[in-house]
């Protein structure tokens, strides 16, 4: 992105470079790109080279973009929902899908990483919420993964008969993740 529209008093429109001299680049998906391959066919890009231009085309006025998001939001019978807002939520979708602070900062264009902190930092998972996570996925991989059809017995955790000992005496041979399961079982009773 190496331009953008301001305001500059009145119904006038300025085409500047981006804040503090950053050209942030931005990473679309596919299908936006087939949706604005849509949009051109039906509004070509005129000689302004604008993707969405007014009647001159030149770039719309704020006014005017402000009235379409309106009338889009009454169509959709939505309330409620700033056209910033769709920043905050591209924002907090790159964050969800695990995108670290330089990744979201240089998305956004802002030009340092605690810009994006002081905005987005309770979006990001905490050192507990990893660690949790982590536990989470050891678990799983521990009950789910190279399990053999065992009784409902043994499913239920119960230890009963020849598999009593192994739980009993850690230094028991261990058959990999199923001993581990065990121990980890016999812990949490305890």
């Amino acid at each position: 992105m190496s331009r953008q529209v301001q305001r500059a008093g009145g119904s006038r429109v300025e085409v500047r470079p981006p804040k503090y001299g950053s050209e942030p680049v931005v990473f679309i998906p596919r299908g936006l790109v087939t949706m604005l391959s849509a949009h051109v066919e039906h509004y070509p890009v005129g000689p302004t080279g604008w993707l969405f231009a007014g009647p001159t085309g030149e770039p719309l006025h704020q006014n005017s973009v402000a009235y379409r998001w309106r009338k889009t939001l009454r169509d959709a019978d939505l309330t409620d929902i700033r056209l910033h807002d769709l920043r905050h939520y591209y924002a907090s979708g790159l964050i969800a899908e695990g995108c670290d602070v330089v990744t979201v900062q240089r998305a956004l264009g802002h030009s340092k990483p605690t810009t994006t902190l002081n905005t987005y930092a309770h979006l990001w998972p905490t050192a507990e919420d990893r660690t949790r996570k982590a536990a989470e996925t050891m678990m799983k991989s521990a009950t789910n993964t190279g399990r053999k059809k065992s009784s409902a017995k043994a499913r239920t955790g119960r230890l009963t008969g020849d598999n009593a000992h192994h739980a009993r005496d850690s230094r028991a041979p261990s058959s990999g993740r199923s001993a581990l399961l065990g121990r980890a079982q016999l812990m949490a009773r305890s």
